[in-house]
């Protein structure tokens, strides 16, 4: 099925073992609801990130974006996908943990492989009627004819990664369903003459979807080119603003006591007590968890490595997620555009989620 990352090191990635079950009014009352509300308060926070630029500040974005990002969000520039995750013990309404909202992956898996296998449970291991929260593949083809009906549409990604070549593979093809012709090629190979991003055979690139961070954009060395200017990116330089860990502090400053938030500040703000003695110590920008720090009441209950932490960190209250057989799942759920449209599940021995953490499906019954 073109699923080729299933296994990692030897280890199992795609993992059904065992999988995870809700009811429907779970799925409906409380996380897609919760989703699609989380996406509404992500566009009002933009918002007013664009309206006062000391919220830039506190993210730490460099001088040099802002412009762009509010040339973005003044254009209206469309967005196509994120992930909000999720802390979820089947009995409190499920906890916003971060959004992935510029570069997520684990979508084919969410999208396209779960799907099948819900489809060879029923009748079997699950009930007959069993049914998914999950209709990211429709909404990814519906999304991208919005975006851009007919359009020429080039894919980056960094190549040399089995996973995100794996993810691109996907968007690229629900582009093509979509209606789009699409080329494919490594970040690496993106040119630049004439304030243009040209492809290898010097074609312009207008429309790119970049599986490749915005912090990473805004550091290299083609970051004030004006050619950032000439090319549409999907995700769109908004994006940035709430891939930033920072935007939960932000969140939680606009919506405090909001029931599917944990209390959570910069961590060099005089108003991090409230957040208690037990948190998470996230990095402002970090991916896949690195660089994250857990404790309660003093003692670190997990700790991880990596190379952000730079620009400085926020603190988080400590979800409460349970363990179930000694493993905890994070609760993956996707937004195509402004909709709520599917599930994803990780799952770890580890508290903190991690790139190597499995991926286990689920269904309603």
């Amino acid at each position: 099925m073109g699923f080729v990352y299933h296994t990692v090191d030897g280890e199992p990635y795609w993992d059904e073992s065992a999988c995870y079950t809700f009811s429907l009014r779970e799925i409906e009352d409380r996380i897609e609801a919760a989703t699609g509300e989380f996406g509404a308060l992500c566009m009002e926070l933009v918002d007013r990130c664009c309206r006062d630029e000391s919220y830039l500040t506190k993210l730490r974005l460099p001088r040099h974006a802002w412009d762009l990002i509010a040339a973005s969000w003044t254009a209206s520039a469309p967005s196509l996908y994120g992930r909000f995750d999720f802390a979820y013990d089947g009995v409190n309404p499920p906890k916003l943990l971060e959004f992935n909202a510029d570069t997520p992956t684990a979508l084919f898996e969410a999208a396209v492989f779960q799907w099948h296998w819900l489809n060879d449970q029923r009748g079997k291991a699950l009930p007959a009627d069993a049914d998914q929260f999950n209709s990211i593949h429709e909404k990814l083809i519906e999304r991208w004819k919005a975006i851009a009906p007919r359009r020429s549409l080039h894919l980056a990604c960094m190549t040399q990664s089995t996973e995100d070549l794996g993810n691109v593979a996907y968007i690229e093809d629900c582009a093509r369903q979509a209606g789009l012709t699409t080329r494919r090629l490594d970040v690496a190979e993106i040119g630049l003459r004439n304030g243009r991003f040209l492809d290898q055979d010097n074609r312009q690139i207008e429309l790119l979807f970049k599986l490749y961070p915005w912090e990473f954009m805004f550091a290299d060395e083609f970051a004030t080119s004006p050619a950032m200017r000439h090319t549409q990116f999907v995700e769109p330089a908004w994006k940035a603003l709430l891939s930033n860990k920072g935007m939960l502090a932000l969140l939680w400053e606009m919506e405090r006591g909001h029931p599917n938030l944990l209390p959570a500040c910069f961590a060099d703000d005089a108003s991090a007590a409230p957040v208690g003695e037990r948190y998470a110590q996230k990095p402002i920008w970090s991916r896949e968890g690195a660089n994250t720090l857990l404790v309660d009441r003093g003692t670190v209950l997990g700790q991880t490595s990596g190379t952000y932490g730079a620009e400085g960190f926020i603190l988080q209250a400590l979800a409460d997620i349970p363990s179930f057989d000694g493993n905890y799942p994070v609760l993956g759920s996707w937004l195509i555009g402004d909709l709520a449209a599917g599930m994803g599940i990780r799952e770890d021995r580890s508290r903190i989620t991690g790139d190597l953490s499995r991926f286990i499906p689920h269904a309603i019954v």
